[in-house]
């Protein structure tokens, strides 16, 4: 739970460096708080559409008061390995680019400091796939 308040606390920090388990822990408790909202919209009947389209009210509000922070974490844990930001945008390629972000955010860190900053374990990986995407 520390590590999503951590995300929320540095919504707008877009700079440093995310190791995997700030992120994944994140992406955990963002799951779980989705699935409740999603439940209670359909429990209380703020879901709007039909079928499998419906978006309720609350899951609405909850994707967008958590978009900006999700949106930097992604960027600062491509920062931890050594790629740009940019590399976020892989992620809107149909199927390949989301395996390849899902590749890449599991990646250890970065082993020495880059541009982004120390470290965040004080250890890490440097193999041939993280040689793909720098600069």
């Amino acid at each position: 739970m520390n590590w999503y308040l951590k995300v929320l606390k540095q919504y707008l920090d877009f700079s440093g460096r995310a190791r995997r388990k700030e992120y994944w822990f994140f992406i955990l408790f963002h799951i779980i708080f989705y699935a409740v909202c999603i439940t209670l919209d359909v429990m209380l009947g703020t879901a709007a559409g039909e079928g499998d389209n419906e978006i309720g009210f609350l899951s609405l509000i909850y994707f967008l008061l958590t978009a900006i922070p999700s949106f930097a974490l992604s960027i600062r844990r491509m920062h931890d390995i050594g790629k740009s930001g940019w590399m976020v945008l892989v992620s809107i390629i149909p199927i390949a680019g989301s395996i390849w972000f899902l590749v890449l955010t599991c990646m250890d860190s970065e082993a020495k400091a880059n541009k982004w900053g120390e470290n965040p374990k004080g250890i890490g990986n440097d193999n041939f796939i993280n040689q793909i995407g720098t600069e």
